[in-house]
């Protein structure tokens, strides 16, 4: 491949004066991705090519270039893509006070029977969202350090508050005058890819995907999602998959029976739908053949910022009950790969309380969960 005229093209794309959208780059051939990034180096006084951000799980990177634009001078090898952006679900902000220290999903799925075995002890569960609240009494005993993707060099505090409810129901440990999460010695590392909007660009959610990736978290939370299909998400999710990290994901809040976002779709990841009080499937809720497992997330009171709490319903709530459950799991059996950790949790589910609903769907159980995981 001519690297030096693929170059020459990005450079001259990049100063077009047009309307611009970011787009992803990847290469089919990692030697030719390798002399890329080296010829990249050597013009780092280019101002245009500064902008080139790389993307070495994906062998990738991701810049700016004009709409519309097509690489039919590399095909088959290079690819390219419109770096599209996810958005978590927005919520408003309602300051709550804690009534018990276990919310009600925590209870629900039996999460305490199974503290006096597991605790999630020192399990690495990478959170890619809006960061987290570093302050949260709550929070304070399960965080490392993470990474701010938005802002490099400073650290991922949330400023939206999505984040940092997720990683209450995943880990908080406060239980004395807070709340406990589903792992309460799990270690929660923050990956901010999303702004104070909850909104991300692809290519930040794989460099998030990356980091957990080479710091060795044992799962990644993805508590979002998007219709699109992104065949460089997607590239990104096999190579984590590979690596033994468990991809938890959130199905979606349209109410739809026959599909779910991205990347909950993939069948690299474990695909979550939200349940209520009543075992049944919350209407917000995609559903269907997609799904993996169901779990609470209807009305979950969890952290919020500033040291507060929040209630908030979604498929995301769901999400971070399930990653919980599986930081218990892997602490009593390190290890085990994310095919098997799937089939242990589809085997140990509760049904669903509904006469529509198939059998071969259910809801999270821990307790269940640690028993099949014995007998496999």
């Amino acid at each position: 491949m001519d690297i030096a005229a693929l170059q020459r093209w990005l450079q001259h794309a990049m100063t077009i004066e047009a309307r611009t959208s970011k787009g992803i780059i990847r290469f089919q051939h990692g030697s030719d991705y390798r002399r890329f990034l080296l010829r990249l180096k050597q013009n780092a006084s280019s101002n245009t090519l500064k902008s080139v951000k790389p993307i070495p799980l994906i062998r990738g990177i991701s810049c700016q270039l004009p709409a519309g634009l097509s690489l039919e001078a590399f095909q088959g090898q290079v690819w390219l893509e419109k770096d599209c952006k996810i958005s978590v679900r927005p919520s408003p902000y309602k300051a709550k006070t804690m009534d018990n220290g276990i919310p009600w999903g925590v209870q629900h799925i039996r999460a305490p029977q199974a503290w006096g075995t597991t605790t999630g002890y020192r399990v690495k569960v990478g959170v890619i969202d809006t960061g987290i609240d570093f302050q949260h009494p709550d929070l304070q005993h399960s965080l490392l350090r993470g990474i701010n993707l938005i802002h490099r060099g400073r650290p991922p505090r949330d400023d939206n508050g999505h984040g940092t409810h997720i990683a209450g129901t995943i880990a908080a440990a406060n239980g004395m005058h807070g709340m406990i999460g589903v792992a309460p010695r799990a270690l929660i590392a923050p990956v901010k890819a999303f702004d104070h909007n909850g909104s991300a660009f692809v290519s930040d959610i794989i460099l998030g995907i990356e980091w957990c990736v080479r710091n060795k978290m044992d799962i990644i939370n993805m508590s979002f999602g998007m219709r699109n299909r992104s065949k460089a998400l997607l590239s990104a999710v096999i190579n984590a998959y590979n690596a033994g990290v468990i991809i938890v994901a959130s199905a979606g809040n349209d109410g739809k029976r026959r599909t779910v976002d991205y990347p909950a779709r993939y069948p690299q990841t474990i695909s979550v739908g939200a349940t209520n009080r009543l075992r049944r499937i919350a209407p917000f809720s995609n559903r269907g053949a997609y799904i993996d497992i169901y779990a609470p997330g209807d009305k979950i009171m969890s952290a919020w910022l500033k040291g507060h709490y929040n209630e908030m319903s979604g498929t995301s709530m769901a999400t971070s009950h399930v990653s919980g459950a599986i930081a218990l799991l892997l602490s009593l059996n390190p290890g085990l790969p994310p095919a098997e950790i799937k089939a242990v949790l589809k085997r140990s589910m509760q049904p669903l309380r509904s006469n529509k609903a198939r059998r071969t769907i259910g809801e999270l159980d821990v307790w269940r969960m640690l028993q099949a995981a014995e007998k496999r």
